[in-house]
């Protein structure tokens, strides 16, 4: 009865998280005791050219107050690869939990794959072999844990793309922009381009015209395309948002203002050059600006926001930075159907 009562108080642990951070680090912490593990990971599995990428979600290890997890600097082809690891690979092809007793260590692998197809592996590193009754607790856990997941991912994801959605644009916001600043012993590359934030709002132009020309099943299948273009286009820990109807958010860290431009006018590119089925050329207008200290998620997306109307005012197929409007005092127009020209 003991027992029973303890796994109902770790399984309540478990999902009395409200983020995925918090509910990644309970888990650690739930099941390093569990087992007696000398360490808990939970990997994510990260596509990167054709090979995976781990990033660590938590780890905890014997004697660790807190779990750890990648930090957000870190560029994608710094981590490392799952076929690093043949017998972690070969759980997470086979998806089946595998346990590998060796001479004074053993390690447990239990695969997840969650609705929005997001690759987890919990391996834990214990001192001998778990008993069967262990690992079954540990992979009910796991599908405990799945299935938050999913209700998070359902509450805070786009329908359509799997994109970030509008409502979790504050939280992620805050979240992303709070994050503790790269270590000054951070590898050099990754310490020069620790720079601010941007946020940009991403306009598809003419998209009514999609609709009412191919219908919506076309009209959904190009938005679903540049959802795949702005993910092939950022990095990993960049967030993106689909906000409704033909307008994207892209909340980014780039080095300066420059690498700032040349990222957005990269994904205008992109867009501009895919071939997309049926419509063929498709393009965007894009304006963005730099989080500032202080900024709430309104105030940077307002500011984005006038920058993309300045873009669809001078042609479409642009990308406007509000900052360099303001510096050279450009119009810009307002939002709405009557917009009156005042100047930055």
């Amino acid at each position: 009865m003991r027992q029973v009562l303890q796994h109902l108080e770790q399984l309540a642990r478990l999902t009395r998280g409200k983020d995925r951070d918090s509910m990644d680090a309970t888990l650690v912490e739930v099941l390093l005791p569990l087992l007696e593990a000398r360490s808990v990971v939970l990997w994510e599995a990260l596509p990167d050219e054709g090979q995976d990428r781990l990033l660590t979600r938590a780890r905890l290890e014997r004697g660790m107050a807190v779990p750890q997890s990648s930090a957000p600097w870190v560029p994608l082809a710094d981590l490392p690869r799952v076929d690093d690891d043949p017998t972690r690979a070969q759980a997470w092809r086979a998806c089946q939990t595998r346990v590998i007793a060796g001479e004074g260590e053993a390690r447990l692998l239990v695969p997840l794959i969650t609705e929005s197809e997001r690759r987890l592996l919990i391996e834990a590193r214990l001192d001998h072999a778990p008993a069967t009754q262990s690992v079954r607790v540990v992979e009910g856990m796991a599908r405990i844990f799945e299935n938050f997941i999913n209700l998070l991912d359902s509450s805070e994801r786009d329908t359509l793309t799997g994109l970030l959605n509008r409502k979790s644009f504050d939280d992620t916001f805050f979240k992303a922009t709070q994050r503790d600043p790269a270590p000054a012993d951070a590898p050099g590359e990754q310490r020069r381009c620790h720079g601010p934030y941007w946020l940009a709002v991403v306009d598809v132009d003419h998209f009514k015209s999609v609709n009412d020309r191919y219908g919506h099943l076309i009209g959904d299948e190009v938005l679903l395309l540049i959802a795949r273009i702005l993910r092939s286009t950022f990095r990993h820990d960049d967030r993106l948002y689909r906000f409704g109807g033909e307008e994207f958010v892209a909340l980014v860290r780039a080095c300066d203002a420059q690498a700032a431009a040349a990222a957005f006018e990269r994904l205008r590119r992109n867009v501009e050059d895919y071939p997309f089925p049926q419509v063929g050329r498709i393009t965007v207008s894009i304006g963005y600006t730099v989080v500032r200290e202080h900024d709430t998620p309104s105030d940077a997306f307002e500011r984005a926001d006038r920058a993309v109307y300045l873009a669809k005012a001078e042609g479409r197929n642009a990308v406007r930075g509000f900052e360099t409007a303001v510096q050279i005092g450009e119009p810009s127009p307002q939002r709405g159907a009557e917009r009156d020209v005042e100047l930055f």
